[in-house]
């Protein structure tokens, strides 16, 4: 089972669905989407970057793209979604892209439900189901509020357990840091340089720790810079020359180049089409 909700002008991708969403997964390959695997009425068996891992019943566990899975079996309510649709929106820190369940430790964060736990986070479940099945204007919004409360109450509980899985990788931790420094400091700071001299390490050496991934260090910069950039569009009146200024270009036309080339439109194409109403 498999359920999608797309929107065109962010190019937000969220899914619902079951085991069957593992799949795909079932050669070792990056996840590229922020995922969560809850195993439900029996163990999950996997291996995360190499490493086997089982989840036992009850057991919630969250992945960031950047890890590489391989689905052996088990069943499982898996959801999955991209930056656009998450991070497009302001979280607080600990609950954000790059909080406690994402790139807040060292470790893969697993929390154990209790009885109490799995009803209301059940509950929380089906109201997913039907806001999926809800085509109207607010539903993207809708389903963002629902994912902010999913990652509240699952962050609750990893602070309160304190339990933070098995898997610990020293290259995958240099890149969870990469990834939180962008968040910290795309504004002002473009180049892998920089984030390379703030981990101690050279430029080529964080590049040779992204080449088992999908995507550069420069990507990296690269694509939170667009995303602040679509959620200023979308959220703001800022001009474009606003916009860049805010992102760290002196120069609007900086911007509008890399904008288009990330996205295939200019920024004001781009807000003019989020502007539209949507229609069903």
């Amino acid at each position: 089972m498999k359920k999608q909700f797309s929107e065109f002008t962010t190019s937000a991708i969220f899914y619902y669905g079951d085991q069957e969403l593992l799949i795909p997964y079932s050669e070792t390959k990056p996840l590229a989407l922020y995922t969560f695997i809850w195993a439900q009425n029996s163990t999950v068996s996997f291996k995360l970057d190499q490493v086997h891992f089982t989840l036992q019943p009850g057991q919630i566990i969250a992945l960031t793209p950047l890890h590489h899975l391989e689905y052996i079996q088990g069943s499982a309510i898996v959801y999955q979604f991209n930056r656009e649709f998450y991070c497009i929106k302001d979280h607080d820190k600990e609950v954000g892209c790059v909080g406690i369940l994402f790139y807040g430790n060292s470790e893969v964060p697993v929390v154990t439900l209790e009885e109490d736990q799995k009803r209301k986070l059940h509950a929380l479940h089906e109201v997913f189901l039907e806001e999926l099945e809800t085509k109207d204007s607010i539903q993207a919004e809708m389903l963002r509020l629902l994912m902010a409360r999913f990652i509240i109450k699952i962050t609750r509980l990893i602070k309160l357990q304190g339990s933070y899985g098995q898997v610990h990788d020293e290259k995958l931790e240099i890149i969870r840091m990469f990834t939180f420094l962008v968040e910290w400091h795309f504004r002002k700071e473009h180049s892998v340089s920089f984030y390379a001299a703030e981990l101690n390490k050279s430029p080529k050496t964080i590049s040779n720790y992204f080449s088992k991934f999908d995507k550069t260090p420069l990507q990296i910069i690269h694509d939170r810079i667009v995303l602040e950039a679509k959620r200023l569009l979308i959220y703001t009146d800022k001009s474009a020359k606003e916009i860049a200024f805010e992102v760290g270009f002196n120069d609007a036309s900086h911007l509008s180049r890399l904008f288009k080339k990330q996205t295939g439109e200019s920024p004001s194409s781009f807000k003019n089409k989020s502007k539209q109403p949507i229609t069903y």
